[in-house]
């Protein structure tokens, strides 16, 4: 079975070339070479890397520097911004980029709430017409989501972390799962799929987080398998557990049969996002 991670994270130190926007919670780098290591390290063929918005905000240059040392490695994901009027532009010069598979939308801050926001729905339309997915880091705008799905039933839509909020470091959130209802409400969209990324660090349970599997059968029972994909979303969750904790969770459970554990962790990325990992 071909093991491919739905959201990993890689940067360089701050330094005056590619300076930081912000800080991010986690080690004072992780570069390229180091995140091959921890996927070599526990079997993980491949990744999508996706730019770190906190440190390099629109700019995915250290992204694409790490595709081009470790080919076949890393399919790339960048953030776009729906408030620039040339995204457009920006998301069909990305369709062109060696190893793109997919862009971004932060919607926090600055990005409308409205599902009809021209902004957005530029985006969106865009990504479709380069069938480059859209993934949407959404927690407490999932009904947005949903709408914004209704709006574009051309553009495939996936919901970054289980569409919930995550933590940075212990503990995890009295009530994980408050949302989740939120989140079934999705799956009569064809066009949503659902990142399975960070879901250990919603557990109050140490190793193998048991108490997961409950909400994620839920998850998995109204989407399918066909449209989850497992991630660890490293190295956001590195204050809670290891790598090697987020990938043999899921492969040391008795809740996922050999064939749900081959879709969940890549059979089913490799389908929805046209990427498949090789070493050269």
């Amino acid at each position: 079975m071909v093991t491919i991670d739905a959201q990993v994270h890689a940067y360089e130190r701050d330094h005056p070339g590619r300076p930081w926007a912000a800080v991010l919670h986690g080690p004072a780098e992780v570069t390229g070479d180091d995140m091959v290591a921890a996927m070599d390290a526990v079997g993980v063929d491949g990744a999508l890397l996706v730019s770190p918005f906190t440190m390099y905000r629109y700019d995915a240059s250290y992204a694409i520097e790490v595709h081009a040392a470790h080919p076949g490695r890393f399919g790339l994901i960048k953030p776009v911004d729906p408030t620039d009027p040339g995204v457009a532009d920006t998301i069909a010069d990305w369709a062109g980029t060696n190893g793109a598979v997919g862009i971004r939308i932060m919607m926090r801050g600055d990005v409308s709430t409205d599902a009809a926001d021209p902004g957005i729905n530029r985006v969106l339309a865009a990504a479709a017409a380069h069938a480059l997915p859209v993934n949407l880091l959404c927690w407490g705008r999932l009904e947005q989501a949903r709408l914004l799905a209704a709006r574009n039933p051309d553009t495939r839509l996936v919901i970054d972390h289980l569409g919930l909020q995550q933590p940075f470091e212990p503990p995890a959130p009295a009530m994980p799962f408050a949302d989740l209802p939120k989140l079934l409400d999705l799956a009569a969209h064809d066009n949503i799929a659902v990142k399975i990324s960070g879901a250990c660090t919603l557990s109050h349970e140490p190793f193998p987080y048991k108490d997961l599997w409950d909400p994620l059968c839920r998850i998995f029972d109204a989407f399918g398998f066909d449209r989850c994909m497992w991630g660890t979303d490293w190295t956001r969750a590195v204050g809670l557990l290891t790598y090697e904790q987020g990938v043999e969770a899921f492969r040391v459970t008795n809740r996922l049969s050999d064939s749900d554990r081959t879709a969940l962790m890549g059979e089913t990325l490799q389908r929805i996002y046209s990427w498949s990992p090789s070493k050269a």
